[in-house]
C-alpha cells in the first residue's frame, strides 16, 4: 500500500464507528483465535434471513470512495467498499465487552480459508479452503482464484506494496481446496496482513475477460454484497447477496451519500434522512447525545496526533529544541478545547492501544520554564520563528496550531501557521518540505512493526520528518523476525524509549472516532483499522 493514502492526518480518510446496541453480527461467530502454529476452523455460519425492503443509508464526509478494486484501494472508503463486495481467506474477529461487539484486528479467525497450518521454521503456511463457496457469478472460489489474485495484487500500488512488505515468495496451487504461501522470512504480521482489503480473492473469470481496469467500477468478489451504481462524486449504492455464504445480511441495500458539509450530515441524521453520519465533530458530541432519536458513538482507537519536527530544518537539528517544544504542550487543554474530552493523552510513539505500548521514558510535562531553560542551553534563549504546516480541511489542526502559537509566544517563540490545500499539504509532507507539521495516524494493522515501518524506521514509506536512528532501525530489523511475542514485546519498548528519548515528534492525543446513528439501527462494529463492515448493520 502507497501509505501516505493510509496516513490518517490527510482528509482522504475517515472516522469509522463502534456498535450501537447489543444484537448479534450477521457474520458467523467464530472461535477463538488460532495457534501460529496449528491447524484452526470455523463454527458453521449464521444463515439468517434478511429483513425485506430494508435499507441504510451512510453519510460520508470525504467523498463517495476512489475505486472499487481491492487490490487498489487506498482510502478508507473504497476500504468498506471492498469488505462488502471481496471475502479474503482469514478475517478480523470480534468480542462481546459491556454490551456492545467490538473488532479485534488483533485476532484472526478463518474466512475463505477453514483451516491451516504454519512450518516449523515459519516460513511456509498451508490454507485449505472452504467447501462450496461461490463467487457472485457463480464461479468456484477455489486455489486458481486464490493464486490468480495474489499474482494480480503484485502488479497494484496498493496492494503490491503490502505484497512486497509481506515478504512473500511464492503463492502455489497444490489442489483445488488448497495453497501454499512460502516467505522469504518469517512475519508474525503476515495472517493480519491477510485478514487486509488488499488480499481480497477475486473471480478470475470476470477479471480475465474484461480490461485491467474493470473492476475499478465494477466487482468480482463473494462478498455479502454487489454493487448496483456508484458515482464517485455523490453515492454508491450495494444491493445484498442473498446466496452470501456466510448467511445473507440482513438489509437489502446499503446506500453511501458524500456530505461534505458536518452540518449538513448531523441535520440529515436528525431528520431521519440518513441512518448513519461519518465524522461528527467533537464539539457536538454533548448535544447530539441529548437527542431522543439519535445514539452517539464515541470510541476511544489507536488514532495518535502529534507535531512533526524534521531535524534537517535549523533550529529542529537540535535535540533540545525538540524537547522544548514538547514541554510547551499542554495535553489536557488540547484535549479540553480542541476535541471537548473526546480524546485522551498521548504517551509514546504508538497508541495505548497498541500491542507492546509503555509510557516508559515519558517524562513531559507542561513546563515553560523547562522550555525556556532548554532553548537556553540550544542557544535560543531569545526565541525564533518556525513556520507549522497544518491541513486545511482538518478543523482539530487549525485549533490545535492556534493554541499552540499562543503557548510558544510564552517562552519568546514565534509559530506561523501554514494552512495548505489537502493536496499541497501532501506533497510538502511527502517530500519533507515541512520543518514542522501536524499529523494523525491509524495503525490499519494494529502492530508496532508496522506502525514503525511506515512511521519512525528511516526507510519508512511515512517518515514525514526523516527522522532517522540506527538504534531504531536495529530494535526494530530485530523484533521483526522474533517469533517470540514476550521478546518481540521488549524489543518493541526499547524503540517507544528512544524514538521518546529523541523527540522527532511531539506528543498530542489519542483520538476518540465518532459517529452518529438513528437509534433504530443496529449492528455496528467498531474496529480498530476505522474501516466499516456493512455485513453487520440492520434495523
Amino acid at each position: 500500500m502507497k501509505q501516505q493514502k493510509y496516513f490518517i492526518f490527510i482528509s482522504a480518510l475517515l472516522v469509522v464507528l463502534l456498535l450501537s446496541g447489543c444484537a448479534k453480527s450477521s457474520n458467523p461467530k467464530e472461535n477463538t483465535s488460532p495457534s501460529t502454529t496449528g491447524e484452526t476452523q470455523t463454527n458453521t455460519p449464521d444463515t439468517s434471513k434478511p429483513a425485506a425492503g430494508k435499507t441504510i443509508t451512510i453519510a460520508y464526509s470525504q467523498g463517495a470512495g476512489q475505486t472499487m478494486d481491492p487490490h487498489d484501494a487506498g482510502d478508507l472508503t473504497s476500504a468498506s467498499y471492498a469488505f462488502a463486495l471481496y471475502d479474503q481467506l482469514v478475517t478480523s474477529g470480534t468480542e462481546e465487552k459491556d454490551g456492545k461487539t467490538l473488532g479485534r484486528t488483533d485476532q484472526i479467525v478463518p474466512s475463505l480459508a477453514e483451516s491451516w497450518k504454519v512450518s516449523d521454521d515459519l516460513k511456509t503456511y498451508t490454507f485449505v479452503l472452504r467447501d462450496g463457496v461461490k463467487f457472485q457469478s457463480g464461479e468456484p472460489v477455489n486455489a486458481d482464484a486464490v493464486v490468480y489474485s495474489f499474482e494480480r495484487v503484485q502488479t497494484k500500488g496498493e496492494g503490491g506494496s503490502l505484497y512486497t512488505l509481506a515478504n512473500l515468495k511464492s503463492v502455489t496451487k497444490i489442489d483445488d481446496k488448497t495453497v501454499e504461501f512460502k516467505l522469504g522470512s518469517p512475519n508474525h504480521l503476515f495472517l493480519k496482513y491477510l485478514a487486509t482489503f488488499s488480499f481480497s480473492i477475486v473471480d478470475p473469470s470476470v477479471a480475465k475477460k474484461n480490461p485491467e481496469d474493470y473492476l475499478t467500477q465494477h466487482s468480482a468478489g463473494s462478498g455479502a454484497f454487489t454493487l448496483e451504481k456508484w458515482d464517485p462524486a455523490t453515492e454508491a449504492v450495494f444491493v445484498a447477496n442473498k446466496n452470501y455464504w456466510k448467511g445473507a445480511p440482513k438489509v437489502d441495500k446499503i446506500i453511501v451519500k458524500f456530505v461534505a458539509e458536518a452540518s449538513n450530515r448531523e441535520l440529515f441524521l436528525e431528520k431521519g434522512d440518513v441512518d448513519v453520519a461519518l465524522d461528527i465533530p467533537a464539539k457536538d458530541v454533548e448535544s447530539l447525545s441529548k437527542k431522543d432519536n439519535l445514539t452517539i458513538s464515541s470510541e476511544s482507537s489507536n488514532r495518535i496526533v502529534y507535531l512533526g519536527m524534521n531535524a534537517k530544518f535549523k533550529p529542529f537539528d537540535q535535540l533540545k529544541v525538540r524537547q522544548a517544544i514538547n514541554y510547551v504542550i499542554d495535553q489536557q487543554k488540547l484535549i479540553k478545547d480542541v476535541v471537548y474530552g473526546q480524546a485522551s493523552p498521548l504517551k509514546s510513539s504508538i497508541s495505548s492501544k497498541s500491542p507492546a505500548f509503555t509510557s516508559e521514558g515519558y517524562e513531559y510535562s507542561y513546563d515553560l520554564n523547562k522550555a525556556k531553560a532548554l532553548l537556553k542551553e540550544a542557544g535560543y534563549e531569545k526565541g525564533f520563528t518556525f513556520d507549522l504546516t497544518v491541513n486545511s480541511s482538518t478543523q482539530d489542526y487549525e485549533d490545535i496550531a492556534v493554541l499552540l502559537k499562543a503557548e510558544l509566544e510564552k517562552i519568546g517563540v514565534t509559530l506561523n501557521i501554514n494552512k495548505v490545500a489537502p493536496a499541497q499539504y501532501r506533497e510538502l509532507i511527502n517530500k519533507k518540505a515541512a520543518a514542522a507539521y501536524l499529523g494523525k495516524y491509524t495503525s490499519l494493522v494494529n502492530d508496532p512493526s508496522y506502525h514503525y515501518g511506515f512511521l519512525l524506521d528511516s526507510k519508512g514509506a511515512s517518515n514525514y520528518t526523516g527522522y532517522s536512528s540506527k538504534v531504531v532501525d536495529d530494535l526494530l530489523a530485530k523484533a521483526n523476525v522474533e517469533p517470540d511475542e514476550a521478546k518481540r514485546t521488549e524489543l518493541y519498548k526499547q524503540v517507544q524509549k528512544q524514538v521518546t528519548a529523541d523527540s522527532p515528534w511531539a506528543y498530542l492525543y489519542e483520538s476518540n472516532l465518532i459517529a452518529g446513528l438513528n437509534k433504530d439501527v443496529k449492528g455496528y462494529i467498531f474496529y480498530p483499522d476505522e474501516i466499516i463492515r456493512f455485513s453487520s448493520l440492520y434495523k
